[in-house]
């Protein structure tokens, strides 16, 4: 199959799901979203280990950020530097967020747990644009991803607040990423660096939001809430990200090398 082919097939399903979206009516935050299954103070912390558990992300946002930019190649990363940074730098600063959140349940303090992760979400995005479709288009979207993906926490805070709560825009940061990159991983293979990492974080991603879906119920069984291991398994995916850069093959040029053309 041609590129240009392959492209059109990303293209065409990006369209008809943005249009499929906005065909829906919008979606209020659920009130029930705020309770959880383990809601047990300790040590004078509200929903202690829905808290605690964002331990892990400040501590792998934080070693990957400074691993990272100190010890892996600037040759090969230079082109691919800024997603990378800013992917850690957003793990961070969801650790701090969620913590927040959990420790004071509501929408308003929602937004500063969602805000950071589209962060997240749109620079590991723009990672992914730059190495299996082209390393210009993945440089000149990083920014204009990132805006998106703040603009639409801040839209569905504003909703909410006004009273019409629309989740819509913000389930499409999330979720269009997570449909397109494993097609764009299957279309536009490539040579510099091991991709099963990648899927591998994608992995994680399901089984996160199994997790929080079926909170109670892990709670019950294991008698540590599904929301609580959510966190530390959502914030595994920066071992594998930095598991992928890392494995970024030492290219003078940073060139990409295509599997199939």
């Amino acid at each position: 199959m041609v590129f240009n082919t392959r492209l059109i097939i990303l293209q065409v399903l990006t369209i008809v799901i943005l249009v499929t979206v906005f065909f829906v009516e919008p979606i209020p935050q659920d009130a029930g979203y705020h309770q959880f299954a383990d809601g047990y103070t300790k040590m004078g912390i509200p929903n202690a280990w829905n808290v605690l558990s964002n331990i892990p992300f400040i501590i792998i946002g934080i070693l990957g950020f400074v691993i990272a930019r100190k010890y892996l190649s600037e040759k090969s990363l230079a082109v691919h530097k800024m997603p990378i940074m800013i992917f850690f730098i957003g793990l961070i600063l969801t650790g701090f967020g969620s913590a927040y959140y959990h420790f004071l349940p509501t929408n308003e303090t929602l937004l500063w747990d969602r805000l950071p992760m589209t962060v997240s979400f749109m620079a590991f995005f723009s990672f992914i644009l730059s190495f299996h479709l082209n390393q210009r288009l993945g440089r000149a979207a990083l920014w204009p991803l990132v805006f998106i993906g703040a603009l639409s926490v801040f839209y569905w805070s504003y909703t909410e607040a006004m009273g019409f709560g629309d989740l819509r825009f913000y389930a499409i940061v999330q979720f269009l990423p997570i449909i397109l990159i494993p097609l764009i991983l299957l279309l536009f293979p490539v040579s510099n660096y091991q991709q099963k990492y990648v899927w591998l974080i994608l992995g994680l991603y399901l089984a996160a939001k199994l997790m929080e879906n079926f909170d109670a119920d892990i709670y019950h069984i294991l008698n540590i809430s599904g929301h609580t291991i959510k966190h530390i398994v959502a914030a595994f995916s920066g071992v594998f990200f930095l598991l992928a850069v890392w494995s970024i093959s030492r290219y003078d040029d940073g060139t990409i090398n295509h599997g199939i053309k």
